[in-house]
């Protein structure tokens, strides 16, 4: 039996390409019927603080739902890994998020992607309304027609592990090569892929500018760069720690927000001369950011569990606490209509947060499968959301009635 969930996993290793390593000691879990079982099936991908850090479920049939959307496993290892985990890690009552009532009314639905433990992850919509994906550790790109539910997956190059993508014009997918250093874009009409190598080796975030070219963070490097999509011409430069989100306002500016350090930037398109804005208290991290109709710069503040607006003209901060608290660890951000979404990733289940500047009030609402993490947000062409539950390899569509 042993011998049967190994070869299993090596097989989901190699179909997948999303584990680096083989890891099955874990000297921190208990004794018990399954041990053996989890540290084969599960520390092939990731460590075990993903499970000791995790919620907890009471149920069996709660832990079968969570690791059944990561790997296949024959029906009885797959009944005595969830009878062992529910014993060992049940529900923790410590991480569930403070959900406030409003107003708003959202529809969310959800869609499994094929390939299982592939971390699904920053969807975008295409110019044909086609919604597409990230599938990070199995080196492939999504398609998913939302009116009927069908899927589609393209494979890219094996070492690439895509850490986002976005569209251009003519419905061609670019990515960001995070493991093989670098920016790629797939013709999903013929399938044909064109590979642009990058200095900094990591690219992790892009946005196309409405010059035509391609800018993107660089967050190991702590380097951003610019690619000319028709030239093929990289130019990158330096700069702050871990640069990671990165938006373009409606006067061409590029801000991009930092995780390294307390800072957001801006950045002239042309000279690529960057501008930094401090963040009152120097642990204050930002993942993601966003632009409203005036102008001004909304973010997450994930250590603090906050959201914040940066007023560029006057360099002006002001922060918001989540509902959740501190350790809600808000991540992905989007402005919609001038309000603002974004989700709480350290409760579980993820909850989805709208905030109403105009108000200064807060609702949110838990995410269906909830065990993910939303890492980004996009705006579709309706003015609804798209999100994903990376870890439950989960694409979603928030519909804003």
């Amino acid at each position: 039996m042993m011998r049967n969930i190994f070869a299993l996993l090596i097989l989901c290793v190699l179909s997948n390409g999303h584990a680096q390593s083989v890891r099955t000691q874990s000297p921190g879990l208990p004794q018990g019927d399954g041990k053996a079982l989890v540290e084969i099936a599960c520390f092939g991908c990731h460590g075990s603080a993903n499970i000791f850090y995790s919620k907890g479920y009471d149920t069996a049939e709660e832990w079968k739902y969570v690791f059944s959307s990561m790997i296949k496993l024959p029906t009885e290892q797959e009944n005595r890994i969830a009878h062992y985990l529910a014993e060992h890690f049940p529900d923790k009552n410590g991480r569930q998020p403070v959900l406030i009532s409003g107003n708003s009314d959202i529809t969310i639905t959800e869609w499994l992607a094929p390939t299982l433990g592939q971390r699904a992850r920053d969807p975008i919509e295409a110019p044909d309304g086609s919604i597409w994906w990230a599938g990070m550790w199995a080196s492939l790109a999504g398609r998913l027609d939302p009116s009927s539910g069908s899927m589609s997956e393209f494979k890219l190059p094996t070492t690439a592990r895509p850490h986002s993508i976005v569209p251009d014009k003519k419905g061609n997918i670019w990515y960001t090569g995070n493991s093989n250093g670098t920016i790629g874009k797939l013709n999903p009409k013929t399938g044909l892929i064109t590979e642009f190598k990058t200095k900094a080796g990591d690219p992790h975030s892009a946005v196309f500018h409405p010059n035509g070219n391609l800018y993107f963070t660089a967050q190991r490097a702590g380097a951003l760069g610019r690619l000319d999509p028709i030239t093929g011409k990289l130019t990158e430069v330096l700069s702050e720690p871990r640069p990671y989100g990165i938006k373009v306002d409606d006067s061409g500016i590029l801000w991009i927000a930092f995780n390294g350090t307390n800072k957001i930037g801006s950045m002239d398109p042309i000279t690529m001369k960057l501008r930094y804005y401090n963040i009152p208290n120097k642990v204050s991290r930002i993942r993601r950011l966003d632009i409203d109709s005036k102008g001004l710069v909304w973010f997450v503040n994930s250590t603090q569990g906050k959201i914040g607006r940066l007023n560029p003209k006057t360099g002006d901060v002001r922060q918001w606490d989540s509902p959740s608290g501190s350790k809600s660890h808000p991540y992905a951000l989007a402005v919609i209509n001038d309000k603002i979404w974004y989700n709480e990733s350290g409760m579980r289940p993820d909850a989805l947060v709208q905030f109403d500047p105009s108000k200064e009030t807060f609702q949110s609402w838990a995410i269906p499968s909830g065990v993910g993490i939303i890492r980004n947000m996009w705006v579709t062409k309706d003015g609804d959301l798209l999100i994903h539950q990376t870890s439950s390899n989960r694409i979603g569509l928030v519909e804003i009635n």
